[in-house]
C-alpha cells in the first residue's frame, strides 16, 4: 500500500524576528505560503484546523484552503479538523464540494467534535448536547456524501425531505473522522464507513494499536468500507537535533502552558519535552534522520496509510516552519519510504 504523508497546521499566531506577535492576517498569508512550499517539495496532503480563539488565526479553513488551491497544483487539501458539532452538515458539504471544484478534485474533509469548545456558545449550541450534536450531524453528513436527494430527521437541526444539495462533486468527497482515542468514537467511524484519523498528541503510538484493531474488527462486523488509517502528531524538523529542539521547545511550552492554565495541567518543562521527543513520546522533533526513523516506526506499529505531521505549535517562527516543511518533503519522506521498503 502506498503511504501518504501530510502536514497539518492550526494557523498558530507566531512571532516576527523582533519577537512581536504577528497579526492574524499575516499569519494566514504565511499559512498559504507554507502550503505552497509543501506542494513544491512533494507532500501529499495539507490540513488546516478550525479554531475560534486568539492563539489561532484560522476560523474558516475552507477560505484559506481555497486560496491555497489556486496557488498549488497537486497537494490534497483538507481540514484538521472541521468542528461538525457546531456547524451545519449541509453547509459543510457545500463548502467542501465547492473547494473540490476549485482544486480540481483535491479536497477532503476531516470531521471532529472539537477539543476546544469556543465554537459552541459562539454559534448558539448547548454543551450539554455535545455528544448528540456530533452523532446526529455525522449521520446526516454521511447521507449527504451519497450526493442523492436526502430525507432525514433528528432533534438537533431541521429535518430534510427529499432535499438536493449542490454543487455535486465529480468523484466523491474523501472523508475522515478525527478521534482522540475513545473506543466508542472508533466504532462510530467504522459504523459509518469513514476513514479513521487518530490524533496522537501524548504518549507512545503503540498505545493506539488496540484502537486500530478495533476499527478493523468493527468494519468487518458492520460490513462497511475499510479505509487506510491516519495519524496526526506534532513535531518540528531542522538540520540538527539540537537546532530542532531549541527552536521547538518555546512553542510547545507556550501552547501547553496557555491551554494547561485553562485545563489544570502542570507547567510544561524541558524534562517533559525531552521525554515527549523520545521513543515513547508523541512529538516528532529533530533532524531528518531522527524524525524519519520515528515516523517509520509509527507507520509499522500501527499499519498506517497516512502520517500527518502537525508542523506548527505555538510561536515557532514562519521561517523555521518553512525550513521544517522543506526538510519534511525533501529528506524525511524519502527516508521513511526507504526504511519501510527495507523492512518489507
Amino acid at each position: 500500500m502506498a503511504i501518504e504523508f501530510g502536514l497539518d497546521t492550526f494557523g498558530d499566531i507566531t512571532r516576527d524576528a523582533d519577537g512581536q506577535l504577528l497579526s492574524g492576517a499575516q499569519t494566514i498569508r504565511n499559512v498559504v505560503a507554507q502550503a505552497e512550499m509543501a506542494d513544491s517539495v512533494g507532500v501529499d496532503f495539507f490540513g488546516v484546523g478550525e479554531h475560534h480563539r486568539k492563539e489561532f488565526a484560522v476560523s474558516s479553513p475552507e477560505m484559506v484552503l481555497a486560496a491555497i488551491a489556486a496557488r498549488t497544483e497537486r497537494i490534497r487539501l483538507g481540514t484538521a479538523v472541521t468542528v461538525l458539532s457546531s456547524d451545519d452538515p449541509v453547509r459543510v458539504f457545500e463548502r467542501f464540494s465547492t473547494l473540490d471544484a476549485i482544486s480540481n478534485g483535491r479536497a477532503e474533509v476531516v470531521l471532529g467534535r472539537g477539543s476546544f469548545i469556543e465554537s459552541f456558545p459562539l454559534f448558539g449550541y448547548d454543551l450539554r448536547d455535545y455528544d448528540a450534536l456530533f452523532e446526529q450531524k455525522l449521520e446526516l453528513f454521511v447521507e449527504l456524501l451519497k450526493e442523492e436527494p436526502v430525507t432525514w430527521s433528528g432533534t438537533m437541526r431541521a429535518s430534510l425531505d427529499n432535499a438536493n444539495v449542490f454543487p455535486k462533486t465529480e468523484n466523491g468527497l474523501r472523508t475522515w473522522v478525527g478521534v482522540g482515542g475513545s473506543p466508542e468514537s472508533v466504532v462510530r467511524v467504522a459504523r459509518h464507513g469513514l476513514g479513521l484519523m487518530l490524533a496522537i498528541i501524548g504518549g507512545s503510538a503503540a498505545r493506539f494499536r488496540p484502537f486500530v484493531d478495533l476499527y478493523h474488527r468493527s468494519v468487518a462486523s458492520f460490513g462497511t468500507t475499510s479505509h487506510p488509517i491516519s495519524v496526526h502528531s506534532p513535531g518540528h524538523i531542522a538540520d540538527t537535533d539540537a537546532e530542532a529542539w531549541d527552536a521547538a521547545y518555546s512553542g510547545f511550552e507556550a501552547m501547553n502552558n496557555t491551554i494547561g492554565a485553562e485545563r489544570g495541567w502542570p507547567p510544561y518543562s524541558r524534562a517533559r519535552f525531552q521525554n515527549d521527543i523520545g521513543p515513547e513520546g508523541a512529538i516528532y522533533a529533530g533532524s531528518p534522520d531522527r524524525v524519519a526513523a520515528k515516523i517509520a516506526d509509527t507507520i509499522t506499529t500501527l499499519g498506517l496509510g497516512r502520517f500527518d505531521l502537525k508542523y506548527a505549535t505555538g510561536t515557532l517562527s514562519h521561517e523555521a516552519m518553512m525550513r521544517s516543511i522543506e526538510l519534511y518533503g525533501s529528506e524525511v519522506i524519502p527516508r521513511v519510504r526507504a526504511l519501510l521498503d527495507a523492512r518489507s
